[in-house]
């Protein structure tokens, strides 16, 4: 090739540069080492997974904590079936994610001939976790369909995008300089006339309430604003934590499917919804379809998402934000004082008040990390202390909250998530709190960490078992078969991965234990046993 000529797979990365990628998660397979060759002439940062499903949760992590996508390279067939559990989860909670395969040669595509790694077809498989699947069948289609996902990430919702490019079309000479990335299009307003709309009903409420969800959080300040110019209490699902800090007298708590939340609901003579779904999942554990008594406005920027599960009075397809700071703009001075403060306080206290036993544990959980490390960003998985964490933790900003029980829900998550989150943003602490059971989905990734040099604490919450599961077969009177797990021995563990270990026996100890793993370079893992000194002191139960 003349010095001007590059492979496929070398424009890519120079495209990928160009676009602001600076991490890649990835396993070298045999039909993806093209994608490499270009790689050292860049400033990206290439992290090894062990599994291409920690690959995937590693670029989810990643890009909920910096709010910009990370790229994954993954091998055909297997790779992309690994992978594709991770963009569920992306998926599901609107997290932008860049995924790059390969698939097998042009002549080969659905031909059936036992090739290598192949699938009849990788798009059909990806079709229900990406917001579109691409098979690129011309080197010189490879800008336009980059542009066409950043596009997506830039002003849709943000979901994964997978480009599969067959092994023949990797090693194809691409002729001339890279081209450079056109503009990415600007996120969509909200019309005027539905602002003017929202803003006369908002003026007039008497009884305002608003719910934020993940959609909202690039709008923080406005939503913040809005909250004190309507004098209205706020509720914040989990991936919307932090919107307001965690001291402000109009923030609320729990869920939306606990009494006083449900009722309040159905009593705001206004609720104004932005960039949430109202799903079941954030409503555990008994979620219920919602009423509502007054107007609902809703705020989003997928329109689809305006008419369900609820019909609104008024739905406002646009960008949180730039809706936000319209409506924040148009309400002017405000309405005057509606003893939202006093609403909110009198919701949290009756709200506490349900909470269920483990909730009240586990709050000493979260009170050490805001000891230790008042700024850090909390990544879970599916277990006890997340699920409390939900209705109790108040994050102290935006994308410093978020784990796998909401949306698609799989174990296993938080850990290779939390790695991710690290490298996206490297100056914050950063925690994981996952379950024996869950550690043990993608335990391995404990050695990409140490490889990569990143220092996580991981909050291991050992009750030698899928607990909750269990906690619900007892719940619904079923024998709890396959629930009691055994596990390796997580001193050794760690130990075997070259990772610490450490496990407290008082509240002093873990604040401790937080701090140190906050200042090492290797994940630490901070085991407290469910029938462990600390737990009980806690008043756990050892189930």
């Amino acid at each position: 090739m003349s010095p001007t000529t590059v492979t496929c797979g070398e424009r890519l990365v120079q495209l990928l540069e160009a676009y602001g990628i600076d991490t890649i998660f990835g396993i070298p397979g045999i039909h993806t080492v093209e994608l490499y060759r270009g790689l050292p002439a860049t400033r990206i940062r290439h992290v090894t997974p062990r599994h291409e499903q920690g690959a995937g949760f590693m670029a989810d992590g990643y890009a909920r904590a910096c709010g910009r996508p990370a790229a994954a390279f993954i091998v055909t067939g297997p790779g992309m079936t690994n992978i594709a559990t991770a963009m569920g989860q992306a998926y599901a909670d609107s997290v932008p994610m860049l995924v790059i395969s390969a698939v097998t040669g042009r002549a080969d595509l659905g031909m059936g001939r036992g090739k290598l790694h192949e699938l009849p077809s990788q798009r059909a498989l990806i079709a229900g976790v990406s917001a579109f699947s691409h098979t690129l069948l011309d080197p010189e289609q490879l800008p336009e369909v980059l542009a066409r996902a950043f596009a997506i990430f830039a002003a849709a919702r943000p979901r994964p995008v997978h480009i599969e490019i067959p092994i023949d079309v990797i090693v194809a000479p691409v002729a001339g300089p890279a081209v450079s990335p056109p503009p990415r299009p600007f996120a969509p307003g909200a019309d005027a006339r539905a602002i003017e709309q929202a803003a006369i009903w908002l003026a007039a409420a008497q009884r305002p309430l608003i719910v934020a969800g993940g959609g909202a959080v690039g709008a923080a300040r406005a939503i913040r604003g809005l909250a004190e110019r309507l004098d209205a209490p706020l509720f914040t699902t989990v991936n919307a934590k932090g919107i307001l800090p965690p001291d402000h007298p109009l923030g609320l708590s729990g869920n939306l499917a606990l009494a006083p939340l449900y009722d309040e609901l159905a009593a705001a003579d206004v609720v104004l919804a932005i960039g949430t779904e109202f799903g079941e999942t954030e409503m555990y554990p008994d979620p219920r379809p919602l009423t509502f008594g007054g107007r609902l406005i809703r705020i989003d920027i997928d329109p689809e998402q305006t008419s369900r599960p609820a019909l609104a009075a008024l739905s406002i397809v646009a960008d949180a934000r730039i809706a936000a700071e319209a409506l924040l703009a148009r309400l002017g001075a405000g309405p005057g004082r509606r003893d939202g403060a006093a609403r909110a306080a009198d919701l949290v206290r009756r709200t506490e008040a349900l909470l269920w036993p483990a909730c009240r544990v586990h709050a000493h959980l979260f009170a050490a990390i805001d000891a230790a490390l008042p700024d850090a960003i909390v990544v879970g998985d599916q277990t006890e202390p997340v699920y409390a964490g939900n209705q109790i933790h108040r994050a102290p900003r935006v994308r410093s909250f978020f784990n796998a029980s909401t949306g698609y829900g799989t174990l296993g998550y938080a850990l290779p998530a939390a790695f991710g989150a690290k490298l996206a943003a490297p100056e914050r602490a950063v925690v994981c709190v996952i379950g024996d059971g869950g550690l043990q989905f993608t335990a391995p990734e404990l050695a990409s960490a140490v490889d990569a040099g990143i220092g996580v604490a991981v909050i291991v919450w050992n009750n030698q078992a899928y607990g909750e599961i269990k906690t619900w077969m007892r719940g619904q009177d079923l024998p709890t078969i396959g629930v009691d797990i055994g596990g390796p021995r997580l001193d050794l563990l760690a130990e075997a991965h070259g990772c610490a270990h450490v496990a407290p026996d008082r509240d002093a100890d873990l604040v401790a234990a937080l701090a140190a793993a906050a200042a090492a370079d290797v994940p630490t893992l901070i085991e407290i046993r469910a029938d462990g000194l600390l737990a009980r002191s806690w008043g756990a139960a050892g189930a």
